[in-house]
């Protein structure tokens, strides 16, 4: 038997080729697993973040405000940007190599002949990981789906669900109400359930009828609204009035809403804090969220890879002012490129579009195909990856101009690489 991997590189490696298939949604394999490691449980208090689009952003700003009110509080998101590390932090800061590694070697002691996906072995890693840092509240994002994710192995206090758009239609259903029974897999019986639209597909409010949880939706429930500059929020019993968050976009503000449900419903009292939870608003930072990192030209990343978040950030860019968005597009073969386009062709007037590699990866010639058919050839070119677009973009940028960098969590973390190497 070859020795278990003694560095964070080697055991990615090692766990994205060994199973099978990457998505092989199921509890049994998993459970089995978790039942031997003792059914680790991240802290006492947990709330689970399901969805289309939205739940990095909803699970960052729920970990702040249960932070800024004293609570010591683990996150457990994907995928990651530059290090997988990212996906598990303890009040704010990543896990360790160490603590990491420790983890990945229980796991991999406990599994025996059971075979787990990349996914899967790295969520029971992030339970072990929390588990024993004496937590007050975690808050865990679902890979995919809900019903069958393997985040679901664990019964939330606070079941969220984001906006619910079309995607991995392939293992989700072909329609919305399919998709939203999916979701609404992780809501728990009399256990509240917090929607970030208000009107969720009705597969979702089905399920919490059935199994009578409380529902609160943004704009019926709970509501947010500008006042000045200052934002109202409204709901379970409470009225608060922040500042706006620091995050491009009314989606944001919309996300912070949805969190603020959450935080209420499982700790009434945090929004009372509202000198503590403003401080932690105004400092909140997510990386690849419509993030600025370059001027002049402006270039703006987003790791939006739906027709959904297409539409969030066009709606951005309608404040944009003048000149032209260049949109440095990369997407998996997976994804609804024609659809993406659709949502994002009134804010853009050139697409660079850009080979990504790997098994799903997407070539630019074929992507280019797909964009022309909903916005015409003339303002379409095809680049043999990321860095070629993106350089390109740069050499014909005007002062005025902005370059968006869109389609996938791989192109934000490609297009970051080539403009910190300069």
């Amino acid at each position: 038997m070859m020795p278990p991997p003694d560095s964070i590189v080697e055991w990615l490696r090692l766990l994205e080729t060994r199973h099978p298939v990457a998505i092989d949604l199921g509890l049994e394999r998993i459970g089995e697993v978790w039942d031997r490691l003792g059914k680790p449980r991240p802290a006492s208090r947990l709330i689970t973040v399901a969805g289309t689009n939205g739940k990095g952003s909803t699970v960052a700003f729920a970990a702040a405000l249960l932070g800024a009110a004293g609570y010591r509080v683990g996150t457990y998101t994907s995928p990651h940007l530059m290090r997988y590390n990212e996906r598990i932090r303890i009040a704010g800061t990543e896990l360790t190599d160490g603590r990491l590694l420790d983890a990945f070697r229980q796991v991999e002691n406990a599994r025996g002949d059971i075979g787990l996906t990349y996914f899967e072995f790295g969520t029971l890693a992030a339970f072990l990981a929390l588990a024993d840092q004496g937590l007050d509240h975690a808050v865990l994002e679902v890979g995919l789906g809900g019903r069958l994710d393997a985040v679901n192995l664990l019964d939330a206090d606070v079941s969220v669900i984001t906006p619910i758009g079309l995607d991995h239609q392939e293992y989700l259903g072909s329609d919305l109400e399919s998709i939203g029974a999916e979701k609404a897999g992780i809501i728990r019986a009399g256990r509240p359930v917090v929607c970030g639209e208000s009107d969720p597909p009705e597969s979702v409010l089905r399920v919490a009828q059935r199994l009578r949880a409380p529902v609160h939706r943004l704009g019926r429930e709970f509501s947010i609204t500008e006042v000045g500059t200052e934002l109202r929020w409204q709901g379970l019993q409470t009225e608060i009035r922040l500042p706006r968050p620091p995050l491009a976009g009314a989606h944001q503000v919309r996300n912070l809403a949805t969190a603020m449900a959450a935080v209420a419903a499982l700790e009434s009292g945090v929004l009372t804090r509202g000198d503590a939870l403003a401080r932690a608003i105004a400092g909140i930072q997510i990386p690849g969220r419509l993030q600025r990192i370059r001027e002049q030209p402006e270039v703006l990343v987003d790791v939006g890879h739906n027709p959904l978040a297409a539409e969030a950030v066009a709606a951005t860019l309608e404040s944009a002012g003048n000149g032209r968005t260049i949109c440095v597009l990369g997407m998996l073969r997976d994804k609804d490129a024609a659809g993406v386009a659709a949502g994002l062709a009134d804010r853009v007037e050139i697409w660079h579009c850009c080979s990504l590699g790997g098994e799903r990866g997407r070539s630019g010639t074929d992507l280019a195909g797909e964009v022309a058919k909903v916005t015409g050839a003339g303002a379409v070119t095809a680049f043999d990856g990321v860095r070629h677009g993106l350089r390109s973009a740069l050499d014909r940028a005007g002062a005025n101009d902005r370059i968006l960098v869109f389609g996938s969590f791989t192109t934000a973390v490609e297009a970051m690489e080539f403009l910190e190497a300069g």
